[in-house]
């Protein structure tokens, strides 16, 4: 069905980013890739001149790490990808490098907050130029 799905991981929300993976796997043509990208949180610069040099260096190379891990675990051979900035901006843009045919993105029950800000998903959901499954 589809050739490329990008699949966001939050890790704070793991078990979720793994039942996405999970649905993928079924919706992934034989010849397909599953992408997994994981957005690291920037700091703004006046804040980052005051932590050490190679923190944010050392985020990502755990991030893809454990997305590394995550892939393996769910049993997939996958482009794992790490970003930095504000999530929901960096994984359409994610989407757009990688012409994903489908984000499927996992999300949990929004507070009363996300009515007023929106959620990642809601953002993906409004904004992604192919189709986007929300996962529950």
């Amino acid at each position: 069905m589809y050739k490329i799905i990008l699949v966001p991981i939050e890790f704070s929300h793991e078990h979720s980013g793994i039942n996405a993976i999970k649905i993928a796997k079924k919706l992934i043509d034989d010849d397909g890739e599953i992408v997994l990208v994981s957005v690291v949180g920037s700091i703004p610069n006046y804040i980052e001149a005051e932590l050490p040099m190679d923190l944010v260096e050392n985020s990502k190379k755990l991030a893809h790490e454990k997305l590394t891990e995550i892939a393996g675990k769910a049993g997939i051979k996958s482009d794992v990808k790490i970003r930095t900035g504000h999530p929901a901006n960096e994984i359409l843009e994610a989407a757009r490098i990688y012409d994903a045919d489908l984000i499927i993105v996992a999300s949990h029950r929004p507070g009363l907050s996300d009515y007023f800000l929106g959620s990642t998903a809601a953002r993906i959901v409004r904004h992604a130029q192919c189709p986007v499954l929300v996962d529950r």
